[in-house]
């Protein structure tokens, strides 16, 4: 099935026992601000999971500024909030999906085949008058069983190999000034690794904030090689996600995740740092 689902393909379905709605709502500026968004109101059923406390690991010299958890600390989460492998799992944000889609990813990364993105997001549900709550659902423990895709992870050797050797290509996911070194909010360097080229995350939604079907993200990506392995990088391993879906979507098979992204990279002071356009 789509990754994407509509805001009505959920609505029809919003009390069927399979599905888990997870609210991913977070601002990297205001960590409390996505938990307390929650607690005033969210799509009736949904459970809530922090990027930082629940899907992150702890900040260390490397890894990056939000490190993949350890898998049983990540299936733990994902037991305690009622999820198993057989759940239909549907996350929403209301930051273009950039947070939903790294759920998707983790989920898929975990060999779980039923998780999907809800168009559009959390606003969009409210303006179409969709049902909301500010009940706090409570999930029957499940025990969640992972089946790791480690192929689709790349650790930093592999990229210091793809900067030495070539082979995959590098995609940075970031906004065209942090790629090309002219300003860096989040991190300690500017610029980017040597070799990538830029495609912006936000880039996979059309004007209205939708994500772009299949056809138009094949145009949007119609000068990579369908053949070639592509390597997909941001900050911190988080915006890099929805790159990574809209590839898959638009019927790339080989797309890596760098999960510690340029935040990891810029951590070992050998790794060298490219500025401008490739």
């Amino acid at each position: 099935m789509e990754p994407i689902v509509s805001s009505r393909w959920l609505l029809a379905r919003l009390y069927e026992p399979e599905i888990v709605i997870v609210d991913c709502r977070f601002v990297l500026t205001d960590p409390e601000a996505g938990r307390k968004a929650y607690a005033e109101d969210h799509i009736p059923g949904a459970i809530y999971l922090d990027l930082e406390e629940q899907l992150s690991a702890p900040v260390s010299t490397h890894g990056g500024r939000h490190p993949l958890p350890e898998i049983s600390k990540l299936t733990t989460v994902l037991s305690e909030a009622g999820i198993n492998r057989d759940s239909i799992v549907v996350a929403y944000d209301d930051q273009g999906g950039i947070y939903a889609s790294h759920l998707w990813w983790m989920l898929r990364y975990l060999g779980h085949k039923s998780v999907h993105v809800m168009d559009e997001g959390y606003s969009a549900w409210k303006k179409a008058s969709f049902p909301v709550s500010d009940h706090q659902a409570v999930r029957i423990l499940s025990q969640y069983q992972a089946d790791v895709q480690q192929n689709m992870l790349v650790s930093m050797e592999d990229v210091q190999n793809v900067v030495k050797s070539g082979g995959p290509l590098l995609i940075d996911s970031r906004e065209s000034r942090r790629y090309a070194g002219l300003e860096e909010p989040m991190d300690a360097k500017a610029g980017h690794i040597p070799g990538a080229v830029n495609k912006f995350w936000k880039d996979v939604l059309d004007e209205q904030g939708r994500w772009k079907n299949a056809d138009a993200l094949k145009v949007q990506f119609s000068d990579i090689d369908y053949e070639q392995e592509v390597i997909v990088y941001c900050g911190s391993g988080v915006s890099a996600c929805p790159n990574v879906l809209a590839l898959g979507k638009a019927g790339f098979k080989n797309v890596k995740l760098y999960a510690g992204s340029w935040s990891d990279w810029i951590s070992y002071s050998e790794n060298p740092i490219a500025t401008g356009e490739e």
